[in-house]
């Protein structure tokens, strides 16, 4: 049987990463992955993460048996404080419920079973662009396909109009995907006045909103970037938001995530994440302990969580002054085309406009590794690298 199969292809962003490897070349620059690096092109370690260790060695935590199906139950609350408040009545009436998953694709796939299992035939709708992965996670639970406009290549802007007009035509029932923050590839994101119109508009058709959250606080803040999921729970609506903590806490590797489910009450919430519970039970039967431990324990702790803040906000900075140095960069290297749209967006991504055949020209001639579709991870980009990355874009303009 297998002596038949011809080799799969390859993923367009891990399989990215893996032709990185092989490159010989010591000056190589990867801007494929969404992983944030320091200015030194390092994963760093948080310091709350590090202490976070050291209070969970004392503890002695690391044996025992299998964690419940939704995970850790302090993990669980502090995900669903996070996304909405300690003190918003949907938390504090259990409305909101979380259920602790191997980060944020593993939420993700969680609700698209859940969705498959709850509302056979209902047909989700994604944004054009979206995260490569989107495609290929809701297709695997089944689920039927649309795109809605969101980015438009020509003026670099968000196309919210032709957005709005498309999700009018969404029936009830079917879900709309929404990424909460740092919109990936984009890095465009609705304004404040702009989510406050969508959830109109979401409770208006009686569509499903499912946020993908997996950047909060590398936008404008924590709770800034709350800021479009909450003007939706205000509505009064039912939610599904996947979240993750790969790239707040830099525990990439951990796979720390979540779904939450946000109901009209309490016993709606528990009895939607009873379906959770068979969604999970049936793909990996419990989520591992330590990542969300190190969280919990962050985030239970007032002196850990103000330095996670803290962390955070540098990962945040980091990455707008890089952002700035690229655009002024580039405007000193060339003017066959302008970049100053850079500066405007937010989180890890920035589509570059570069076609495929220019990107395939900077890996083969520089060895810069950006993906097809000429999204650039702007947190890849260091002080080191400025230089040669925008010599290597200049010469393929």
């Amino acid at each position: 049987m297998f002596e038949s199969l011809l080799p799969a292809p390859p993923d367009p962003i891990l399989g990215l990463t893996e032709a990185f490897k092989e490159d010989p070349n010591p000056a190589k620059i990867n801007l494929g992955t969404g992983i944030y690096t320091d200015d030194n092109g390092k994963t760093p370690t948080l310091d709350c993460i590090s202490r976070s260790e050291k209070i969970l060695a004392e503890k002695s935590t690391s044996g025992g048996g299998y964690l419940p199906m939704t995970g850790l139950a302090e993990y669980d609350r502090s995900v669903v404080e996070l996304l909405f408040g300690a003190d918003h009545e949907m938390v504090q009436s259990g409305r909101a419920l979380a259920a602790q998953t191997p980060g944020g694709t593993g939420g993700l796939r969680v609700a698209a079973d859940f969705i498959a299992r709850t509302n056979p035939g209902a047909k989700l709708w994604m944004s054009n662009p979206t995260w490569a992965n989107h495609n290929g996670i809701f297709t695997a639970a089944g689920l039927e396909l649309g795109t809605y406009p969101y980015y438009d290549q020509e003026s670099r802007t968000l196309a919210f109009d032709e957005m709005v007009t498309a999700l009018k035509n969404v029936p009830a029932g079917d879900v709309v995907l929404f990424h909460a923050c740092c919109h990936n590839p984009s890095g465009m994101d609705p304004s404040p006045a702009q989510w406050e119109e969508l959830a109109e508009l979401a409770a208006a058709q009686g569509f499903l909103p499912l946020f993908d959250f997996a950047y909060q606080g590398f936008g404008e803040g924590l709770v800034e970037d709350a800021f479009g999921l909450r003007a939706f729970a205000a509505k009064g609506i039912e939610l599904l938001v996947a979240s993750s903590f790969s790239k707040n806490f830099g525990l990439y590797n951990q796979r720390v995530g979540a779904m939450t489910v946000v109901a009209g009450a309490a016993e709606a919430a528990q009895n939607a994440m009873s379906h959770v519970k068979l969604c999970i039970r049936t793909n990996y039967s419990n989520p591992p302990a330590h990542g969300a431990r190190l969280v919990a324990t962050v985030l239970a702790d007032a002196e850990l969580r103000t330095i996670w803040e803290q962390d955070v906000a540098t990962m945040r900075n980091r990455i707008n002054s890089m952002r700035r140095l690229f655009v002024e960069t580039m405007a000193a290297k060339t003017d066959k085309a302008d970049f100053s749209f850079v500066a405007t967006q937010r989180g890890m991504f920035s589509f570059s406009g570069l076609s495929k055949e220019q990107v395939l020209e900077i890996r083969e001639k520089h060895s810069v590794y950006i993906v097809g579709s000429g999204r650039i991870s702007i947190a890849g980009i260091t002080s080191a690298n400025i230089e040669p990355l925008c010599n290597a874009l200049a010469s393929v303009l």
